[in-house]
């Protein structure tokens, strides 16, 4: 017994036509053998859909070809590729030169309607023409018994009108040419090719749809089951059970997909308790060409997603060594700031390392991020450590990594400090001062000789580093006390950028402070005019001497955006609630204020009993850091008698 032969990879094409054309095309269909299995059947009109919809229900092809009134109806009631040859001005041009030859009047009957072109160039054929136009049979029919009548003997047409011209004894002109053929099958191949791709497509989807861990359910428009995959089998009652066909509303009503068909609405990330679980439920709507004909439930197991979130946070710190800043974000035009900037973007050109100093919130490690931005290691990592931030110990492992097993607790298998994450980039260390004298010789020594050593290593590792320091600290003093390095401040100060403070370009508060209120209105939904809107406050703005500086005119402008929410026309609002909201800016003397921490002894004193003794609010409401808060404290209680009254 010979083997059963393999299934044929040719396009597979159904030529559904009428006898006349079909007898015509067949030398282009020889022609066609190597290139599709073709299957030659004759029908028309409803008699060829039935036989399409046979071919389709038994996957017997992949294409259609047919011309006239059948491509019509094809294309009409199939979900199938149907190529038509089509008739061309050529074809019928060629069809009417060949009636000429027999007579000078002639017929022309075509499926849908008739030809307007037609008129103009009967005159430049030298023959009539009657043109009439066909829906079904019985009317092809009556428009030959017509053009019979009127003494018409010569028909030009489709393949049914040739058939009936000859039934009643007239002679019939196929209207299509052999290139026309060609072209619908070769139509016909590209459909095909485009089908079987589809195809493949849907079972490689089906395939993705049994491989996902997550539970997926289709049902059409009556909310029956149409496609399920194997988790979702599993939560439905096992996969012993034939689901397909049945009601999802009366296997589980939670699951039901109905409320989703009723409304088109897609819903996501909805909690669900199901089977004992929490999922989070995503219903969409499946559409086709507009209409809702099913739609799909996918229920992902919240446990997988709380893990997933977990992991997702660690790989974004990870990621988060980046600048976002440039020179054209910083807001001002004073001179001050100018001179700041032009000596940054200097700096910024070269590679050694850079000394940033300022009073607390002037923008330090702004202005250090628009250095590595305009510099050439821009593309690199820019990863920032707060020196101040981390306990001495903490503080070491985080900046120089360990090996595993380095000391009780470490992460197996190690891990690299964020001098290494920087590698190639910048490194900006911020709060320098702040760094214990342990550290300050390690760091020495990565400036130094440009190598690292992780805790618990025997081997260094090379690095390619740019250091950007910043500090409010007094770092001269530092090294006279011997709480700083004289070595590493000289290795680090190679360039020196010195911030003004915001009392020292009071030009620019205007517009460091338009900005941030009319943000922070948006953000409430308030469509006041946050420029107008300052307009009455600005000189208090000025005249204040902001020992926050540009972090305290934020938390300030915050203040005044909340109290503007609550008027919807700029004539409403009473600004003399701001005495109560921002006290700072209504005391005496506000405008000279000395900036040494025993001048701030009212104002922190103030903020500390609004605070109710919470040290943290009260920072907050100065417009300082934690850290310069406990500073100022610790200098009010060193200061004489006189300079700190009770």
């Amino acid at each position: 017994m010979a083997a059963a032969s393999a299934p044929s990879r040719l396009p597979r094409l159904c030529f559904l036509s009428y006898r006349q054309i079909r007898e015509f095309a067949m030398p282009v269909l020889a022609a066609y053998q190597d290139r599709a299995e073709i299957e030659v059947v004759d029908g028309a009109f409803a008699e060829a859909l039935a036989i399409a919809q046979d071919r389709l229900a038994r996957g017997e092809v992949d294409a259609f070809v047919s011309a006239g009134s059948n491509a019509s109806i094809l294309r009409a009631g199939l979900q199938a590729p149907v190529a038509t040859i089509q008739l061309t001005g050529f074809d019928l041009l060629q069809a009417l030169i060949r009636a000429r030859r027999i007579a000078t009047r002639v017929g022309v009957v075509m499926y849908g309607q008739t030809i307007p072109e037609l008129d103009a160039v009967k005159d430049m054929l030298r023959i009539e023409i009657s043109q009439h136009a066909y829906q079904t049979p019985g009317d092809a029919r009556q428009r030959l018994e017509t053009l019979r009548q009127a003494g018409y003997e010569v028909i030009v047409g489709s393949s049914l009108v040739v058939e009936l011209a000859g039934q009643a004894g007239l002679c019939g002109l196929l209207a299509y040419s052999l290139a026309s053929i060609r072209q619908g099958l070769d139509d016909a191949l590209e459909l095909a090719r485009v089908a079987r791709l589809e195809a493949g497509r849907y079972e490689q989807l089906h395939s993705v749809l049994h491989n996902l861990q997550e539970a997926v359910v289709a049902v059409d428009r009556q909310d029956r089951i149409t496609a399920i995959n194997p988790p979702m089998r599993q939560l439905l009652g096992g996969h012993a059970l034939r689901l397909e066909g049945q009601a999802l509303h009366a296997l589980q009503p939670v699951l039901s997909l109905q409320a989703t068909l009723d409304s088109g609405r897609q819903e996501s990330a909805v909690a669900l308790r199901f089977a004992q679980r929490d999922w989070v439920a995503h219903r969409t709507p499946i559409r086709e060409h507009g209409q809702i004909v099913g739609a799909a439930l996918t229920l992902y197991d919240a446990r997988s997603i709380q893990d997933a979130d977990t992991s997702l946070r660690r790989m974004q710190r990870r990621q988060q060594h980046s600048a976002r800043h440039s020179f054209e974000s910083l807001e001002g035009r004073s001179a001050a700031l100018m001179r700041a900037i032009a000596s940054a973007q200097r700096f910024a050109r070269t590679d050694l390392n850079v000394l940033v100093t300022g009073e607390t919130g002037v923008g330090k490690e702004v202005f250090a991020q628009a250095m590595h931005n305009h510099s050439e290691r821009a593309s690199r990592p820019f990863v920032a450590v707060n020196c101040a931030a981390f306990p001495e110990s903490l503080l070491e492992s985080e900046l120089f990594g360990y090996e595993d097993g380095a000391f009780t607790g470490s992460r197996r298998g190690g891990k690299p400090g964020l001098i290494e994450a920087a590698h190639t980039g910048t490194l900006f260390l911020d709060e320098i001062g702040d760094m214990p004298l342990p550290l300050q010789t390690r760091l020495l020594r990565v400036l130094q000789e440009r190598e690292i050593m992780r805790l618990g290593a025997t081997a260094p590792i090379p690095i390619d580093v740019r250091v950007i320091a910043a500090t409010h600290q007094p770092l001269a003093e530092l090294m006279t006390q011997k709480r700083f390095r004289q070595d590493l401040y000289y290795r680090l100060n190679t360039l020196r950028l010195a911030l003004p403070a915001l009392r020292e370009r009071r030009e620019d508060i205007a517009q460091l402070a338009v900005p941030m209120v009319a943000a922070c209105l948006r953000r409430q939904g308030c469509a006041l005019d946050a420029k107008a809107a300052l307009a009455p406050v600005l000189p208090r703005l000025q005249a204040y001497d902001w020992p926050g500086n540009v972090r305290e005119l934020e938390n300030v402008a915050e203040r005044i955006a909340v109290l503007l929410l609550q008027f919807s026309r700029l004539e409403d609002v009473g600004y003399e609630q701001l005495q109560h909201d921002c006290p700072e800016l209504f005391m005496n003397g506000a405008s000279t204020a000395p900036t040494e921490p025993s001048g701030h002894a009212q104002r922190v004193r103030h903020a500390l009993r609004m605070a109710g003794g919470r040290r943290a609010d009260a920072a907050r409401l100065l417009g300082v850091s934690r850290s310069t808060l406990w500073r100022w404290l610790a200098a009010l209680e060193r200061a004489p008698a006189s300079d700190n009254p009770p």
